[in-house]
């Protein structure tokens, strides 16, 4: 057997060390009745397997608006999403579902629990739907996040910091490569956000799986790895 050229090699490498998820010159804009209105003005940004990434900006910064367009939740106006080498903006919807189902998982402000599934069955859910269930590992999810004696229990029976927990486990339950969270503490009180984030980065890192999280606070932001600010639609590094 031949070895490997030196241009095999560079390519190997360089397919080795490339970021799982890129943004390049990402745009986006909404109509309003006075026309056009610019959300992200050519957004680039990169973060690597394992990585944890807080992206910061005032409101209407369009924080959340890069959050939805990485995660396949919305269509952008211009630029590229590459995640793990698939251009996600030239996919079908089928195909943007399928990658939702099975490569990235989310964590919204909301909790967005199913109301007439058990703590259980929401867990078990996206791990379903992606053909991915594994029970050791949602049994191992379940005890992790403190949910053992829950359950049985429906959404409505939790607290909000229970109910996120169940969120973090569902989405965490199919092993996704890449984890989204948009102000997952934003409706929690300080003791409690701050129980989840950490519990969240312990299985991120647990994982293997990237990170990145959509914050008003200095303060969580700087228990991540990085940093970015979005300053009307472009970004600045912190």
């Amino acid at each position: 057997m031949h070895a490997p050229s030196i241009r095999t090699e560079a390519a190997l490498l360089d397919t080795l060390s490339a970021p799982l998820l890129r943004v390049v010159n990402l745009r986006k804009s909404y109509a309003t009745p006075q026309g056009a209105l610019p959300v992200l003005r050519g957004v680039d940004l990169s973060l690597a397997a394992g990585e944890t990434l807080a992206l910061m900006g005032e409101s209407g910064s369009g924080k959340s608006t890069l959050l939805h367009l990485i995660g396949a939740l919305d269509d952008a106006d211009g630029g590229e999403i590459l995640l793990d080498g698939i251009n996600v903006t030239g996919l079908s919807e089928h195909a943007r579902a399928a990658l939702r189902r099975e490569t990235i998982g989310v964590v919204f402000q909301q909790f967005n629990l199913i109301a007439s599934l058990t703590v259980a069955e929401n867990l078990a859910f996206q791990a379903r739907l992606a053909g991915r269930l594994d029970p050791q590992w949602q049994a191992r999810l379940t005890h992790r996040l403190g949910l053992d004696d829950l359950v049985s229990r429906y959404p409505e029976q939790l607290s909000g910091g229970q109910q996120q927990r169940v969120a973090v486990g569902r989405a965490l339950a199919a092993r996704p490569q890449l984890l989204l969270a948009d102000e997952p503490t934003g409706n929690l009180d300080e003791a409690a956000g701050d129980a989840v984030l950490a519990l969240t980065l312990e299985l991120v890192a647990e994982t293997g799986c990237a990170f990145l999280m959509v914050t008003h606070s200095a303060r969580l932001a700087a228990l991540l790895s990085r940093r970015e600010r979005l300053v009307a639609g472009a970004l600045a590094t912190s």
